[in-house]
C-alpha cells in the first residue's frame, strides 16, 4: 500500500534504518528468481486428445453382457469407468459422486422425488446405457434451499476471521498441505489492500496471477490472501475494517475455492508496511509451519509473492514515498506478480526504475487479456448516487453494504474518484 497514507509518515532517507526492520533474510525460503518453464520439460503432450475408443469399446461390453442377461451394477460400471479412465484418460476428469454434497430432506426441485423413487430410478440405471446411468446418479447431487437462495454466502465449516487480535488465528483452511507436482515449487499468492469495497476485479486479480503462474513458471499455487489494511490507513471512504474483512470474506468464500482473508494487518493498532505484512506471512506458512509437504513427504519453504495493480507499482517509482530498504526486501526476497492497469506500461517503468530492474527476474508482468477497470472508489460514488452496483461485486457483498448502510453519507473529493485507479 502507498505509505503516503501513513499518519507518521515522513520521507525516507538512502541511509534511514526502518523500525521495526525487515525480518532476517535467514528465514525467508532460499528460491531463485522466477524461472520459465518450456514444454520440453514434459514427457508427454500436453494437449494429447482424450482416447474415446475405450468408451465405445467400454459400451459395446456393456451391451452385449446386458443381451446375455448378466446384472451389470451400477457401482460395476463406475468402477470399470474409472479403470478405463486411470490406463486410458489421463487427461480426462472422473465423475467422482463424493465430491458433492448430497441432498437432505430439504431440497428444492427435486424435493417431490421420494428415496423410494429415487432407488428405482437407480435400479433402472443399471439396464440403461452408461449415460443415462450417469444422469440418474446425478440424481443424489444436489444443494439445499438455503444455499440456493444465495450461493455466495457462508458456507458452513468455514471459521470468520477475528475482530479482536487476541483471538486471532491464521487461515489455512484452503492452504494446500502438499504439493499435488513434484516437479514444482510451492507459491502463496497476497494482495495488501484497503478493499472499501472488494469488487469482482479484485478477484479476478488472482484468477490472471494463477493462470499466469501456471502457464510461464515453476510454480505451483497453493494458497493466496487478501489482507486488508488497518483503521489507521488515511484514506477517504475506508469503512471500518471489521467491516472490509468481512466483505473479502463474503467474496471468496463462495465463489473461489483457494482463496482466503487474513485479517492480521486490519487489527494492527498502527499502518504496517507491505514489506512487514509478507514477512507476517513467511512466518505463519515457512517459520511456525515449517513449509509444505513434497511427494516424498519431506518439507520445503513456501515462495510468497506480492500481488498488486501497475499503478500501486509505479508509486514504487516516485521520490519520497518508498523506502529503498523496502523495495529492495519486497522484491529480492520474495517478489512480485503485477497485473497491468489500462493505460498503464508496467515493463517501460521495469527498465527506468533501478531497483525494479535490478529486481526483474523476481517479477512476474500480468497482461489483461480481457480489460477490467472496476475501482472500489467508483463502486462507493454509485452507492453514494443510489445507482447500481450490480455485477461490479458479488451479490453477498452487496447485501452486506444494503445491511450496514455503507458508504451512504460518506463524501470524497470529486477529483480524486474520477481519476481514482484503484
Amino acid at each position: 500500500m502507498d505509505p503516503t497514507r501513513a499518519p507518521n509518515f515522513k520521507p525516507p532517507s538512502p541511509d534511514e534504518q526502518l523500525i521495526p526492520p525487515p525480518d532476517p533474510i535467514s528465514t525467508i525460503p532460499k528460491s531463485g528468481p522466477i524461472i520459465p518453464y518450456v514444454l520440453a520439460d514434459y514427457n508427454s503432450s500436453i494437449d494429447a486428445p482424450f482416447n474415446l475408443n475405450t468408451n465405445t469399446k467400454l459400451r459395446n461390453k456393456n451391451r452385449s453382457r446386458r443381451n446375455n442377461n448378466v446384472d451389470i451394477s451400477s457401482e460395476t460400471v463406475i468402477s470399470s469407468n474409472s479403470t478405463s479412465n486411470t490406463k486410458n484418460h489421463k487427461h480426462s476428469i472422473p465423475l467422482n459422486l463424493s465430491d458433492f454434497q448430497p441432498l437432505s430432506d430439504d431440497i428444492s426441485s427435486a424435493s417431490s422425488i421420494s428415496s423410494s423413487d429415487a432407488e428405482n430410478r437407480k435400479t433402472e440405471s443399471t439396464e440403461t446405457s452408461n449415460s443415462n446411468l450417469l444422469s440418474d446418479a446425478l440424481i443424489n447431487v444436489g444443494v439445499k434451499k438455503h444455499q440456493i437462495a444465495d450461493l455466495e454466502e457462508v458456507p458452513h465449516g468455514i471459521v470468520r476471521q477475528a475482530r479482536a487480535f487476541e483471538d486471532y488465528e491464521f487461515p489455512t483452511h484452503r492452504l494446500s498441505k502438499k504439493l499435488s507436482d513434484p516437479n514444482k515449487l510451492p507459491l502463496v499468492i497476497v494482495a495488501c489492500g484497503s478493499f472499501s469495497p472488494i469488487t469482482y476485479l479484485h478477484l479476478r486479480m488472482f484468477e490472471m496471477a494463477l493462470d499466469s503462474v501456471n502457464e510461464q513458471t515453476r510454480f505451483e499455487v497453493v494458497g493466496g490472501y487478501y489482507s486488508p489494511v488497518s483503521d489507521t490507513y488515511q484514506k477517504p471512504g475506508l469503512a471500518p475494517a471489521y467491516h472490509r474483512v468481512r466483505m473479502c470474506e463474503l467474496a471468496c468464500e463462495r465463489t473461489s475455492s483457494w482463496l482466503m482473508v487474513d485479517a492480521w494487518e486490519s487489527l494492527q493498532p498502527s499502518y504496517t508496511r507491505t514489506a512487514k505484512v509478507l514477512d507476517h506471512f513467511n512466518h505463519e506458512i515457512n517459520v511456525k509451519r515449517g513449509g509444505i509437504l513434497t511427494s516424498t513427504g519431506e518439507k520445503i519453504g513456501v515462495k510468497i509473492m506480492l500481488l498488486a495493480g501497475g499503478d500501486l507499482i509505479e508509486s514504487m517509482g516516485e521520490p519520497n514515498v518508498w523506502a529503498d530498504a523496502d523495495l529492495h526486501h519486497i522484491l529480492g526476497n520474495y517478489g512480485c506478480l503485477i497485473v497491468e492497469r489500462t493505460g498503464s506500461d508496467v515493463r517501460s517503468f521495469l527498465l527506468s526504475h533501478d531497483i525494479m530492474y535490478e529486481h526483474r527476474r523476481n517479477v512476474l508482468v500480468i497482461q489483461q487479456l480481457i480489460y477490467n477497470d472496476i475501482s472500489s472508489t467508483k463502486v462507493r460514488l454509485f452507492i453514494r448516487r443510489g445507482m447500481s452496483v450490480q455485477y461490479l461485486l458479488p451479490n453477498s457483498v452487496i447485501r452486506y453494504i444494503q445491511e450496514h448502510k455503507l458508504y451512504v453519507n460518506q463524501s470524497e473529493p470529486v477529483k480524486q474518484v474520477m481519476g481514482s485507479k484503484e
